[in-house]
């Protein structure tokens, strides 16, 4: 294993699933000791964290919805507290709504702003608090922030074109504290809740350059590269992980 991250104390929100829980599983690989949210399911967490603890480093599951303001600044603090501060966040934590227009729920309007733009805005302030210089902040977009291929997936669409604003901006104040921040966009990529076949899959698999979905590995090494002391040059930038999907 390599142990870039030795020494390095790690949140990432939603990481009990998917892409959140590949990213808990590679920082631990490279060193980190973890903390990751969960929503639901704490046996799922439990098999997450004890993966972690597996590759020898210190693992904590926090229940938190990201909806939550209050809950996400918690989640902050407690790992703060159970690890002894904070060197990485990884805003993972997201929700997908589809309707169309005249269909879409206000209540989903507003849950999908509230998880996928105000909880990463909410984590980063809190976060920021208690990093020094050498800090990482990343959060993961979409590439549906460049290209929606298919209706019903504007309020997504808007809520991950958010976040290249937000990196953009906060680039501009935390650069001086020497904490970087940027945004992984991961194309379609092969999890429980998108699988890689079926109907939808066959559509979306047509716009793809490399024809075939990502996996949850190869979105986890970007975030691990960016976390290491080697990406201290990169910060408020937008990065396509999607197979071409956005060419």
């Amino acid at each position: 294993m390599n142990h870039t991250l030795k020494n390095k104390r790690a949140l990432i929100t939603g990481g009990s699933r998917g892409i959140g829980a590949a990213i808990v599983k590679r920082l631990a690989s490279e060193g980190a000791d973890v903390a990751f949210t969960y929503s639901s399911s704490p046996a799922r967490a439990n098999e997450v964290a004890q993966a972690a603890q597996a590759l020898g480093v210190r693992a904590v599951a926090i229940q938190a919805d990201s909806a939550d303001a209050s809950a996400v600044v918690a989640a902050v603090e407690q790992t703060v507290d159970r690890l002894g501060g904070i060197d990485i966040l990884v805003n993972s934590a997201g929700v997908l709504a589809i309707a169309s227009l005249n269909d879409f729920k206000l209540e989903d309007f507003d849950r999908t702003l509230a998880v996928n733009v105000r909880a990463v805005f909410v984590a980063t302030q809190a976060a920021a608090k208690h990093m020094q210089a050498g800090g990482r902040i990343i959060n993961i977009g979409s590439t549906n922030a460049e290209r929606m291929p298919f209706p019903g997936g504007g309020v997504y669409a808007m809520s991950k074109s958010a976040l290249q604003g937000l990196v953009q901006g906060l680039s501009r104040d935390l650069g001086p504290q020497g904490i970087t921040i940027n945004n992984v966009q991961p194309g379609p990529i092969a999890t429980e809740m998108n699988p890689p076949t079926g109907e939808f899959a066959e559509m979306l698999t047509k716009h793809i350059a490399v024809a075939r979905y990502g996996t949850v590995e190869e979105v986890a090494g970007m975030v691990a590269y960016l976390a290491s002391p080697e990406a201290g040059y990169i910060t408020g930038a937008n990065l396509m992980i999607d197979g071409g999907f956005s060419a």
